[in-house]
């Protein structure tokens, strides 16, 4: 069975990390890199604190870091070592010979589970937890699948460590919301979505074509997140063009 299952995961890897093309390389590596993120992550800060307040975010941001150093702990000194699966790309792994790398990146010896994707869900089902409506939702785990997708374009995991490393990961995010909403005993959910959705400020906009008047645009702490996270893919993607 595992064989079969070895197989599977195998083939799969190979179908798509055989798609190659000059842009997606650069994409992918810029995409998969941590720091490039950060701006992401000072927006989820301001979002915490205009929705909940110091104290209360002081504790979901606690809640988001245990998450993410229970789940990075647990694959990469636990599981790792006993299982000690080979990544694609390491010289050791007879498929190295049919793996395509990246500026030769080739990331550890063992790659199962996968970090990278487990660090990524923990943060994402945390802060769709946190604030369950469907932009949210789509923008930060449409982040984590396109996250995990790169350590399997630059042939660094198999589809199987990714979906493991998901699924770990969304156990400690669901499970360390869970002790956070507990210890923050002035939780009101209603009123932290509320304020997620109430306008920091309006764009106008003339729309006197349109017979309408002035109209304006409001703009969320939501939205401000969602245009960073969106800002800064978007820089990957120039940055990817121009090479």
């Amino acid at each position: 069975m595992l064989d079969f299952l070895n197989q599977i995961d195998t083939s799969v890897f190979l179908f798509f990390n055989g798609m190659h093309a000059p842009f997606f390389d650069r994409f992918m590596m810029l995409f998969t890199g941590r720091f490039i993120w950060i701006p992401m992550y000072a927006a989820i800060l301001l979002v915490l604190l205009r929705t909940h307040g110091y104290k209360s975010a002081g504790i979901y941001v606690l809640g988001i870091a245990l998450a993410i150093t229970l789940t990075d702990q647990t694959c990469a000194t636990y599981i790792r070592p006993i299982v000690e699966r080979m990544r694609p790309s390491n010289l050791e792994n007879p498929l190295s010979a049919l793996t395509i790398v990246v500026d030769d990146y080739r990331g550890g010896d063992y790659g199962f589970p996968s970090c990278h994707s487990a660090n990524s869900f923990a943060l994402a089902t945390f802060i769709a937890l946190m604030f369950p409506r469907r932009k949210m939702v789509m923008f930060i785990f449409g982040w984590a699948l396109l996250n995990s997708y790169t350590r399997l374009y630059l042939g660094v995991h198999y589809p199987g460590d990714l979906l493991v490393g998901a699924v770990i990961g969304s156990g400690f995010g669901f499970l360390c919301y869970r002790l956070a909403r507990l210890l923050d005993n002035r939780h009101i959910a209603d009123t932290s979505l509320e304020r997620l959705h109430r306008p920091l400020f309006n764009i106008p906009v003339e729309m006197e074509w349109a017979n309408v008047g002035r109209a304006s645009i409001p703009v969320t702490v939501g939205d401000i997140l969602i245009a960073v996270g969106a800002g800064t893919a978007f820089y990957i993607l120039a940055a990817s063009v121009i090479g």
